[in-house]
């Protein structure tokens, strides 16, 4: 046996209606309220009360001051002043926002390049050592970016420098100096 459905806004459990339920939507079907006067055949909509028709009186200028703002003088070019401290439209204020960047030192970035090559054919790592010194004096001369990239090209440059004679000292010179000291000591007197 199937019972027939609650009505809005009572509690299925209870007899009591609900406090909380939303209200009963509204009959769409309803004619819509009068406002004073009859609906027009075929239009949904009531014309308003009966009453003057409402419109805004022009506005007349004032003698010297075009179009009635007394803000503007004789110039219809002149910049009208801003409310509340406004700047005007395309400037910037004087405070706030970021300063444009400074240009970047290309031979820095080079110079950069060039020592992290040398890690794989060591003869551009002095090369970049050698340009990253005359980044760091274009910088100083030019105030330009880069100073971080120059030093950084300076060290790696000269540490693989460094590294790469030490081992063309190990490769080249131990050999020849056990070369030495064995043909010198074959010889006896």
């Amino acid at each position: 046996m199937t019972y027939p459905p609650p009505p809005a806004g009572q509690d299925p459990y209870s007899s009591q209606p609900d406090p909380y339920a939303p209200p009963p939507p509204a009959n769409p079907y309803a004619t819509p309220p009068s406002y004073g006067s009859p609906a027009v055949p075929g239009s949904p909509v009531t014309p308003p009360a009966s009453g003057p028709p409402m419109s805004v009186p022009p506005v007349a200028p004032q003698s010297g001051q075009p179009y009635g703002d007394p803000y503007k003088t004789g110039d219809p070019y002149a910049a009208t002043p801003q409310p509340y401290g406004q700047q005007p439209y395309g400037q910037q204020p004087p405070y706030g926002g970021y300063p444009p960047a400074r240009p970047q030192n290309s031979m820095a970035l080079v110079a950069l390049i060039l020592s992290l090559v040398g890690l794989m054919t060591w003869i551009t790592a002095p090369i970049g050592a050698i340009l990253g010194h005359s980044a760091m004096k274009q910088i100083r001369q030019t105030g330009e970016d880069g100073e971080g990239m120059a030093k950084a090209a300076i060290i790696v440059g000269w540490i693989i420098t460094g590294l790469g004679i030490i081992g063309c000292l190990c490769a080249f010179g131990l050999p020849f100096l056990a070369l030495i000291g064995v043909s010198g000591a074959s010889t006896s007197y």
